[in-house]
């Protein structure tokens, strides 16, 4: 009978030891895992959304919006007029640009959006008094927009990262590639052979070994994820804060996704804590990789539409971030994680071989996007050929589906080998000689005038994405977008916020882009919305934010 107690007793032991090495190791990885999330609220989706669906709706009445800042009144009645006058030149100047849009504004869910969030919210019933930016032009040449009313513009939307080479290369890319197809027209599933040579120069600018065609870069992230925890069996994916992989839920976490996703890992992008999650969990299927992240790690896109203060920061540590990639492919190489470059936005930006040659390091897996289509849409998924393969031979049941009826249109791949063989051109190589010190020296060059002309702006830059820095706390930054479109740049819903250049802009172009910079800042500052009694700060501006939304919240009062 004591022999039977000593036994239950080690069992009993043996099955207490054993649950509490589970629950230890749960709470070490747990560990693990918060300490490699940023401190930041876009480090914490779940905490994110909750504070989202918490926070007010507001907006600074007629008496106080022009002197939240404590403004006296001399100045808040300049801010007055100048608003006035902004307003009046936005009604005389667009009126058709801007009837057009608000016509289509009444349907398309997209513009009201879009309308929505130009401007912080707080300020959106003063910009609705007439303060309107028209969402249609009717055409292009070279580095400019034309706008519906004749204005002409400096094109610096960059259409979302497509317009890499300048409006007219797009144009003809275009024409040229449909009459490359025209004979086959829009037929679908059989291919125009005009994808062989597409084939085979994506994969010597990749240097993988398998191509599949999508129809958004959107698309072709969502594809190499799925290869990915195909290939691992594995379920979990690591983004890093703050990045931007296209709209699907995955790899949006937090704001903007009505569902959690639950088996994204949100880790901080350049921490040695993620470094150890990577190394000791064994469910990680793949980490991706947006390179334009490193002009802000760990931050999300920036857009006027958010901006409330001074706090805005961004640069680019070149060094430094290669030998986090570096660190990175080790690590996945260790582990078999499939590492992904997302180079949707920014291949074939930062070199002809995109960010896996402007860094040394070579990705498991790589999305193209974007100026690849040659100015039609195109998602794109290049890999090794063990990560690419869709099914295996053993099984024939077990595979990894993915189709699309618009892959592969013939039209996008005609247009798509115009651009890949241009890139062979001489002028196109030209425009890539020194690619780094061109953009260097004309970044240094704004910055240098700004800094001449007395205005309190910086830019900061990663080749030829820009983002607009404010030097001194103010609360009416998200304004000078509007400064900057009368003085004529075009610029993408976000503002000032992200400023996409192509390699087209000569350097008398470039000089009159500084113009409108430097004449603009002066503009703004003359009218008063760069004022400071220098007691305010971005703390001080942000402490009052919270008072107004507790008011808002907690006492009713519309602010």
């Amino acid at each position: 009978m004591n022999e039977v107690i000593g036994l239950n007793s080690l069992a009993l032991y043996a099955v207490g030891s054993a649950a509490l090495f589970v629950a230890l190791s749960k709470a070490r990885s747990r560990l693990q895992l918060s300490q490699a999330k940023h401190r930041s609220l876009a480090g914490h989706p779940r905490m994110a959304r909750r504070i989202a669906s918490l926070l007010p709706s507001y907006s600074y009445d007629e008496d106080q919006v022009f002197a939240i800042d404590g403004a006296p009144p001399e100045v808040v009645s300049k801010r007055r007029a100048a608003f006035a006058a902004l307003v009046s030149g936005c009604q005389q100047r667009y009126p058709k640009s801007l009837a057009a849009s608000a016509e289509a504004a009444q349907t398309l869910s997209d513009l009201q959006f879009v309308s929505a969030y130009r401007v912080p919210f707080q300020f959106r019933k003063l910009a609705a008094q007439g303060l309107k930016v028209g969402s249609f032009v009717q055409s292009t040449s070279g580095v400019t927009v034309t706008d519906l009313d004749g204005n002409v513009f400096f094109d610096l939307t960059g259409s979302y990262g497509v317009n890499l080479f300048g409006n007219d290369f797009y144009k003809h890319s275009m024409a040229e590639g449909a009459a490359l197809v025209q004979e086959l027209g829009p037929v679908l599933g059989a291919y125009h052979p005009v994808m062989l040579d597409n084939l085979k120069r994506i994969k010597q600018i990749s240097g993988m070994e398998e191509v599949s065609f999508h129809m958004s870069g959107t698309e072709a992230v969502m594809q190499a994820v799925r290869l990915a925890r195909y290939h691992t069996g594995r379920n979990k994916l690591v983004r890093f804060c703050g990045s931007y992989h296209g709209w699907w839920g995955d790899v949006q976490p937090g704001i903007g996704n009505p569902i959690h996703a639950r088996d994204t890992l949100n880790l901080t992008e350049m921490g040695e804590a993620t470094l150890k999650v990577l190394r000791s969990r064994r469910d990680i299927a793949c980490v991706l990789i947006n390179p334009l992240q490193a002009l802000h790690p760990n931050a999300a896109a920036p857009s006027d539409g958010a901006m409330l203060d001074s706090s805005r920061k961004a640069h680019f540590d070149r060094p430094a971030y290669t030998a986090w990639l570096q660190e990175l492919r080790r690590i996945c190489d260790e582990r078999c994680i499939a590492l992904i470059f997302d180079e949707v936005f920014m291949g074939f930006r930062l070199a002809k071989g995109g960010a896996q040659e402007y860094f040394g390091v070579r990705a498991d897996l790589v999305t193209y996007g974007k100026t690849l289509g040659g100015g039609l849409p195109i998602g794109v998924v290049c890999g090794k050929r063990a990560w690419m393969r869709r099914f295996r031979e053993g099984s024939p049941a077990d595979i990894c589906f993915a189709r699309g009826t618009f892959n592969s249109h013939p039209y996008v791949m005609g247009a798509m080998n115009v651009f890949l063989r241009r890139l062979e051109d001489a002028d196109i190589a030209a425009l890539y000689a020194n690619l780094d010190e061109t953009w260097n020296a004309r970044a240094a060059l704004m910055n240098s005038r700004l800094t001449e002309a007395g205005v309190p702006l910086q830019v900061a830059h990663m080749s030829s994405v820009w983002t607009v820095l404010y030097t001194q706390p103010a609360s009416f930054n998200w304004l000078f977008q509007h400064y900057l479109r009368r003085e004529g740049v075009a610029l993408s819903w976000v503002g000032s916020a992200r400023l996409i250049w192509s390699l087209a802009f000569s350097d008398a172009e470039f000089e009159q882009v500084v113009q409108c910079f430097v004449r603009a800042g002066l503009a703004m500052q003359a009218d008063g919305w760069w004022w400071t009694d220098g007691l305010v700060t971005n703390k001080t501006i942000k402490r009052r934010l919270l008072r107004e939304m507790l008011a808002a919240k907690f006492q009713g009062v519309e602010k």
